[in-house]
């Protein structure tokens, strides 16, 4: 995500390091990249240049000029302007004193409202709450089936509208809130009708769902990316409706960034979470201050370290640990970690999220295909218990055997024995064996 803008961002820092100190002339420079770099990403204008008379303002103040380090003092100032525009500090979902708290999303058609229905009452469940979703789009006629269907993946509850019920609006809607307070059920999920385009038709139909519901947050979801397309229906949305927060969808497909970076300025409201892939696990809390860190290229491992800590068996990972210290971690063990890591995201996602400095550079610019690890999973199944507990019994025939069965070319399997013969050396090394006992 944000790759085109991030790449040029850095070009600008790179430029301003090269510079023995920062002047008028050469922050002139910086700061006309800086405003291509956003023009080019599709940010609005009107937030382009508000951001840039604000980051000239600070970086040609006293404090800069007279610094030592005025590069990393503009950076700061950039990444901290970067932060204000992203919505500042982290916005947490409103829940309602008394329950149930009802989450109202709205959108156009085709935005991704249905499915992150599901991934936000998978997330809520996630907390302990025990969610109910609800359809009220009775237009669309697969709305009620896609819904459902979502539902029981998820094992959450929903209530079925029925077409006629809508006919006397207030009642059904009052029906579905005694409902979901009655069943004890925290928060209501409510998915909203869409269209192409906005129109008065469902602007009217959102103002009486949003009279008769009161919903504790009303979400527009918008695709990241249609750039500011978005944006604009966000404003006619919150224009005539009003908003409380934002959930931006297919974020990890937007190479440019301009809805995300836009659309909290021109609404006023803030992004609470980002749809990162096509599955219910993928929808991350939105953290300003740690995007606008990864669009500078300094990293994101605090959200590293909490999808390990998420995707991570904590009694799996130490027993993994003594097995190294006891020279004994197996392709077993291997097969485990290749599921673990896999759960984490993609590999170029978990790349992503590491620093574009030093040795790490180039990491996140590496074409990565994230089915290796699947085919060598497949083919780790495909051996016998005793092949697992020692590869060295892997002769040419085996091979072939496991290949067979694995349904990968011989050549891969002989990769993944090479690749695990490596990392167990890497495993006996001292320093290696240094580190794991300073984590106990």
């Amino acid at each position: 995500m944000f790759d085109q803008l991030s790449d040029r961002l850095q070009r600008m820092m790179k430029f301003l390091r090269g510079e023995g100190q920062v002047t008028e002339k050469n922050m002139t420079e910086a700061l006309r990249m800086m405003r291509l770099a956003f023009l080019e990403a599709d940010v609005n204008y009107k937030v382009v240049k508000e951001f840039e008379a604000r980051v000239k303002a600070k970086a040609l103040g006293e404090e800069v000029l007279r610094s030592l380090t005025p590069a990393q003092q503009v950076i700061k100032i950039v990444r901290d302007e970067l932060t204000a525009i992203l919505g500042g500090a982290d916005k947490p979902l409103s829940f309602a004193s008394t329950p149930p708290s009802v989450f109202m999303l709205v959108g156009l058609q085709g935005c991704g409202k249905t499915t992150t229905c599901g991934k936000l009452a998978r997330w809520v469940k996630g907390l302990g709450r025990n969610p109910l979703l609800v359809s009220v789009d009775l237009k669309r006629p697969a709305a009620q089936e896609q819904l459902k269907t979502i539902a029981r993946s998820l094992d959450v509850p929903w209530y079925e509208m029925k077409a006629a019920a809508m006919a006397a609006p207030r009642g059904a809607l009052q029906e579905v809130v005694r409902a979901t307070r009655d069943r004890g059920h925290d928060p209501l999920i409510v998915d909203t009708a869409g269209r192409l385009h906005v129109d008065d038709e469902l602007m009217a139909e959102l103002r009486l769902v949003k009279d008769i519901l009161r919903p504790a947050e009303t979400i527009y979801v918008g695709d990241a990316m249609t750039g500011q397309d978005a944006v604009r229906s966000a404003q006619a949305f919150e224009d005539q409706i009003g908003l409380t927060s934002v959930i931006l969808t297919k974020l990890d497909g937007d190479a440019r960034g301009g809805a995300a970076l836009s659309i909290v300025t021109v609404t006023g409201k803030p992004i609470k979470f980002a749809g990162v892939g096509e599955k219910f696990a993928e929808l991350e809390v939105f953290h300003p201050e740690r995007m606008a860190s990864r669009i500078l290229g300094l990293g994101d491992i605090l959200s590293l370290i909490e999808k390990a800590e998420e995707a991570t068996d904590v009694r799996e990972a130490e027993e993994v640990a003594r097995k190294i210290r006891r020279e004994a971690f197996t392709l077993d063990d291997f097969r485990k970690q290749l599921v673990q890591m896999r759960k984490m995201g993609s590999l170029s996602e978990v790349l992503g999220h590491l620093p574009a400095v030093g040795p790490l550079k180039n990491l996140g610019k590496i074409p990565l295909d994230d089915r290796k690890a699947v085919h060598f999973e497949a083919i780790i199944n495909s051996m016998t218990p005793a092949e697992r507990a020692d590869p060295r019994l892997l002769n040419g025939s085996r091979r072939q055997r496991i290949a067979r069965g694995s349904g990968r070319p011989v050549h891969e399997v002989n990769q993944l024995v090479k690749q695990f013969q490596e990392m167990q050396r890497m495993m006996k090394g001292g320093a290696f064996k240094k580190i794991l006992s300073k984590m106990g």
